[in-house]
């Protein structure tokens, strides 16, 4: 099999972003943002994924977290499409629904190469460790965007920390799923022939 890795680095006057991919990986991650709950976010999308992932991350975080999640999100889309590469044999579509507690999100996703995001739902909380709810949507289109998903996703619940890190599992089990390879398919899963 193919080595499925991508290293990829974003610097803009806001961020400065170094991250790795392996996309057949053993749930490995080393990640560093300067906002906590987001590194935790990011190590549970590894583990749930089985994505090797390092991130690391100098934002500008005295001016809010927007930047940070927005650029990783960003960079990590990028290494997505870069490990995939012509995307020949893998799955392709997913969905998976994941309970944490009273919360319970819902990912649909497909590795069209046409970029669409749908999210449904609020967060009952504004903030939650130095990350801002809404910006757990945010990531969602930033990686749908620059990974060329098609991605719907959901949470419904009572406590943010619980309906985002289940939207989190929920995107890694996914994304985890799709991006399997079908050992019956030696070509790409369009009638197209590309994705």
């Amino acid at each position: 099999m193919t080595d499925r890795t991508a290293a990829v680095t974003r610097e803009t006057a806001e961020t400065d972003i170094e991250v790795t991919l392996d996309v057949d990986g053993d749930g490995d991650s080393t990640v560093d943002t300067g906002i906590g709950f987001f590194d935790h976010m990011l190590d549970s999308f590894s583990t749930h994924g089985l994505f090797d992932l390092t991130v690391t991350c100098d934002g500008d975080l005295e001016i809010d977290d927007h930047h940070t999640v927005e650029d990783v999100a960003i960079t990590l889309g990028e290494a997505f499409t870069e490990a995939l590469g012509d995307k020949r044999g893998i799955v392709r579509f997913a969905d998976r629904k994941v309970p944490l507690d009273e919360a319970v999100a819902s990912v649909v996703v497909d590795i069209s190469g046409r970029p669409y995001y749908a999210f449904s739902g609020e967060f009952s909380q504004a903030e939650v460790g130095g990350m801002t709810s809404d910006m757990a949507a945010h990531f969602g289109r930033s990686l749908a965007t620059n990974a060329g998903l098609t991605l719907h996703c959901g949470v419904e619940g009572e406590n943010a920390h619980h309906e985002i890190e289940a939207l989190f599992k929920g995107l890694a089990r996914a994304l985890d799923d799709a991006t399997r390879l079908d050992e019956r398919r030696g070509d790409v899963a369009s009638t197209k022939g590309e994705l």
